[in-house]
């Protein structure tokens, strides 16, 4: 793990790093008076009361004296987030297809741009499209983003077809020899029928134009929102296959614990994490050095 992923991540998770890591001074046995002030510390970090309890159960299971109290609950956190593949594997030689998804003001459009450059560091040939045709301006913003990444952006006018803008997006992506799409898409859970009907369509014209696509479907989530957040998960999750969360503004405000409470909650694993307001300030997610970070 890159010293410089690892001090982005420490700061980002500064207020739940020092809620948690505080409960560990002076103590070194893991006793009633021990788990009472870490199960506050980490429902206080929105971590939630279900999965608190589940991880207090766990560390009463594997108690043992002499054990190193940090090391233990780092295990168990660890251990929580890795039971969901957080990888994301794309096809090496093929044309791959990433739908982003969530509701406006979570940073999605932005998430998407900078996922492009995150993939073209590693050597991918990205293509934005500006599925979000219902917010203003929301395509204008996405290629701006598409210009900061060096990648190209499709985009229709406003209110036009989001499935039509995903379908030109990779019959451009295969003439231009892209190979990944990333969709930007539209997120009005106010209505929430016409928003599943809408992102139902995209999926279909992404599963006729490419096999096995989309291979990731990812929803972006605010990190200040805590546990709100889950609500909204659960709202995609029924319209939708998520195969992952994006978690934005883990900038030091947020409280980081809602985290563990997807992953447990939802079955669902944080596959990036947003850090800050730069191009490169969308990293990938480790459990481990997540768990690393949060309890020092």
């Amino acid at each position: 793990m890159a010293q410089n992923y690892f001090s982005r991540l420490l700061e980002g998770l500064s207020r739940t790093r020092e809620a948690i890591s505080g409960v560990f001074i002076g103590r070194q046995v893991l006793d009633a008076s021990f788990l009472l002030d870490l199960e506050e510390a980490l429902i206080l970090s929105d971590v939630g009361h279900e999965t608190t309890e589940v991880l207090i159960n766990k560390l009463k299971q594997r108690a043992r004296p002499g054990m190193n109290l940090k090391a233990l609950v780092r295990e168990e956190i660890a251990g929580l987030l890795n039971q969901q593949p957080w990888r994301i594997e794309l096809p090496p030689d093929a044309l791959a297809v990433i739908l982003v998804v969530g509701v406006n003001g979570t940073g999605k459009t932005t998430s998407a741009g900078k996922m492009a450059h995150l993939f073209r560091v590693e050597g991918r040939k990205p293509l934005l499209a500006a599925a979000d045709t219902f917010r203003a301006a929301a395509g204008e913003q996405l290629e701006i983003w598409a210009k900061r990444a060096g990648v190209d952006c499709v985009r229709h006018r406003e209110g036009a077809d989001p499935a039509a803008v995903v379908f030109d997006a990779i019959s451009a992506a295969r003439h231009r020899g892209a190979d990944l799409v990333i969709a930007d898409t539209a997120g009005r859970l106010h209505t929430k029928t016409n928003l599943m009907e809408e992102l139902r369509k995209i999926r279909r014209v992404v599963e006729r134009e490419v096999p096995g696509a989309p291979n990731e479907t990812l929803l972006v989530l605010d990190a200040t929102t805590g546990q709100n957040g889950l609500a909204q998960a659960e709202v995609f999750q029924q319209m939708l296959n998520i195969t992952g969360i994006v978690l934005t503004k883990m900038d030091g405000t947020a409280k980081g614990g809602v985290v563990l409470a997807i992953a447990h909650k939802m079955g669902l694993p944080v596959k990036l994490v947003g850090v800050g307001e730069k191009l490169e300030d969308l990293l990938y997610f480790d459990p481990h050095a997540f768990a690393e970070s949060l309890v020092q």
